[in-house]
């Protein structure tokens, strides 16, 4: 397969992007609920929703840089501290934190700006973490097909936080391992600790 066709990102169609009736949605959302948005305040509100939620939920189109393996470079490639904004499916409320994206490289090396834009893609939409984790790591594994893969994301949900349970403070851990990431130990345990994940 000829890898600059099959690595390209192609945008997601946004044909059923609508803003006015996301708009109207909203203030009907918000007056359901006893609040009022007629004041010069929140005038604007419904709008700004509308707008929050289509950027939450657009990825941005991005090419997948990729580069012939040329020098056979065989080690952990690793960036960490990837920024995850995403939303909970189930409360539409935000969840925040970190990625960190490791691959043992095959015949082709990542440009690594595309490591977040990856994570970017598959956070921006409702999504659940353990869900987020393995689309990154199945996604980079089936495009790039390196030796291993490991993605590791760390998120505080404001759905935890703000409601029910209140847990403030608490972290959610989720992990996918790919290759020699996942079958071999001493790989396994070089990506945690590089990553600063205590495995």
């Amino acid at each position: 397969m000829d890898a600059s066709t099959h690595l390209r990102v192609v945008h997601e169609p946004d044909d059923e992007l609508d803003l006015e009736a996301a708009e109207r949605a909203a203030a009907d959302f918000l007056r359901a609920l006893g609040v009022h948005a007629d004041g010069e305040g929140m005038r604007r509100t419904p709008a700004r929703m509308a707008r929050a939620y289509a950027e939450l939920f657009t990825p941005r189109p991005f090419d997948l840089t990729t580069f012939p393996n040329d020098e056979g470079y065989d080690e952990l490639v690793l960036a960490r501290d990837i920024p995850v904004r995403s939303v909970c499916e189930h409360h539409l409320l935000p969840f925040v934190g970190v990625a960190h994206v490791g691959y043992l490289p095959g015949e082709r090396i990542l440009g690594l700006s595309k490591l977040a834009r990856i994570v970017e893609h598959f956070a921006r939409r409702p999504q659940v973490q353990e869900r987020l984790t393995k689309q990154v790591a199945d996604w980079l594994g089936d495009r790039l097909a390196p030796k291993g893969v490991g993605v590791v994301v760390e998120a505080e949900h404001s759905c935890m936080v703000l409601r029910g349970v209140q847990a403030i403070g608490s972290t959610t851990v989720t992990s996918t391992l790919l290759g020699t990431l996942r079958e071999d130990g001493r790989s396994r345990q070089e990506f945690f600790a590089l990553s600063g994940v205590r495995a």
